[in-house]
């Protein structure tokens, strides 16, 4: 099973159709038992760090998600799925994230126009599975004000120019995280989500 996690901030119904149009039949769910058992899971994220952190931990969802990292489970996050992987995030004042990846979310600089909106290059920092038959600097659809800044570069697998370079792909072990939009992003990005689902071993 695909398991799509339900928490309240996801961008569930693009998601579902991405997959669908590869000929997946992922389960959206919010419940625990689901995201454990599930051969693959999907954590997709739109809106604030804060608001999807406290909405996990009433699910008990953040609980399952690290049960996920632990056992080596292959997951996707996406966008603010991504930044509360790590330890902190800057939005809101300050509020601790999941601890998953050590570092923190930090706002877009100034002086650049914020949320950063629309296609941008992602250079790839990496050789991975997760790349295969993606042209190196292929453009991504974005949509963020926060951008993620893990302590521990090697795990940053891709990077976009918008004012800094940011860290838009975040690879560790079976987990792989975008900062971008991949069921926005068209046939570039149903490759990705292709990608991580042969290297779960998910049969169509």
């Amino acid at each position: 099973m695909i398991a799509i996690i339900d928490y309240g901030a996801g961008n569930l119904r693009s998601v579902t159709n991405a997959l669908a149009k590869l000929g997946y039949k992922p389960k959206v769910t919010r419940e625990p038992e689901d995201v454990v058992n599930a051969a693959a899971v999907i954590f997709p994220g739109v809106g604030a760090a804060a608001d999807a952190m406290q909405s996990l931990k009433d699910s008990v969802l953040d609980e399952a998600i690290r049960a996920v990292i632990r056992g080596n489970q292959p997951l996707f996050a996406v966008c603010v799925g991504m930044q509360v992987l790590l330890s902190s995030t800057e939005e809101g004042g300050w509020n601790e994230c999941l601890g998953i990846i050590p570092g923190s979310v930090k706002k877009l600089p100034a002086g650049l126009k914020v949320p950063h909106i629309g296609w941008n290059q992602v250079k790839q920092m990496v050789r991975h599975p997760i790349f295969e038959d993606i042209p190196d600097e292929s453009n991504f659809y974005f949509v963020h004000s926060y951008y993620a800044e893990p302590e521990d570069t090697t795990v940053i697998a891709g990077t976009t120019e918008y004012g800094l370079t940011l860290c838009s792909v975040l690879i560790k072990d079976n987990l792989v995280a975008t900062q971008f939009h991949p069921e926005k992003s068209g046939a570039i990005g149903l490759r990705m989500y292709d990608n991580f689902l042969k290297m779960a071993g998910v049969k169509e």
